[in-house]
């Protein structure tokens, strides 16, 4: 498999890749380049016929922190035609894990946060660490949970989602899982365990079926297509363009609490 900076692909005799997010020391948080070395790395795994299970884990003490806040910040001053672009490679990025042609087992530690549940929520099944916390912190700063959006409601449900889309506040793990964002809870020594039973049965299956049976859950669920990933994008670019966004980033870096925060 190809050599990636910010994340490591692992593959053992069975046919099982882990694909690892390897920036531990900014807690995972989505870069620009690890945006576009997921997106490579999806499209490797799915049409590598040796690969029969694809494992989303992360290095170091946090699965993902959501957002690169420096990419976001770099996205604010840039001009439009740059801004639509950075849209548009998150976007990307995750219409290509969410259409993987091979099962994705989300191996959940620690904490994930904004974009981290987007990353959750392209994964067929969900094993977490008991004590890890959730949450989409977006409207904290300023943003939505825009491109991220389509999936989290897709897992979620509408009635579900909106108990934690607009609030920013956190949840933990049992909560998780009465979201339907998390299928079932191990503690850390088990974690692996745990994650190898969801394996286990993929590798009794016929492939092609398996990727079939996938392609046909997709097309049956919730429409995620060109027209409403563009309106996921549309809508971050105007929060991006709006008041809120600028205000909310800038009091992050300057370690203030932005406008809006009282006391």
């Amino acid at each position: 498999m190809s050599e990636f900076d910010t994340i490591r692909i692992d593959t053992d005799a069975r046919g099982v890749a882990t694909l690892s997010l390897a920036r531990a020391e900014k807690h995972n948080a989505l870069s620009a380049q690890m945006l576009a070395d997921l997106t490579r790395a999806a499209s490797l795994l799915s049409h590598d016929d040796a690969v029969r299970v694809v494992i989303l884990a992360a290095d170091g003490p946090t699965f993902c922190a959501g957002g690169d806040l420096a990419w976001m910040r770099e996205q604010i001053d840039a001009d439009a035609e740059t801004r639509r672009a950075g849209a548009r490679q998150l976007a990307n990025m995750l219409m290509a894990m969410n259409t993987m042609a091979k099962p994705v087992i989300g191996r959940v530690h620690g904490n994930a946060f904004g974009g981290g549940i987007g990353m959750m929520s392209v994964c067929d099944v969900v094993v977490a660490a008991r004590g890890a916390k959730f949450g989409l912190t977006e409207t904290k700063l300023g943003l939505i949970p825009a491109t991220i959006g389509p999936y989290v409601l897709a897992r979620m449900g509408e009635d579900k989602a909106r108990r934690v889309f607009m609030s920013g506040r956190l949840f933990d793990a049992e909560e998780a899982v009465s979201l339907n964002l998390v299928a079932r809870l191990a503690d850390a020594a088990d974690l692996d365990a745990f994650v190898e039973e969801e394996v286990a049965p993929y590798l009794l299956c016929a492939p092609g079926a398996v990727a079939e049976a996938k392609r046909m859950a997709r097309t049956l669920g919730p429409r995620i297509d060109e027209a409403v990933i563009d309106h996921s994008i549309d809508r971050l670019i105007a929060m991006w363009e709006g008041d809120e966004a600028p205000e909310g980033i800038a009091a992050f870096f300057d370690k203030r609490k932005p406008r809006w925060q009282q006391g």
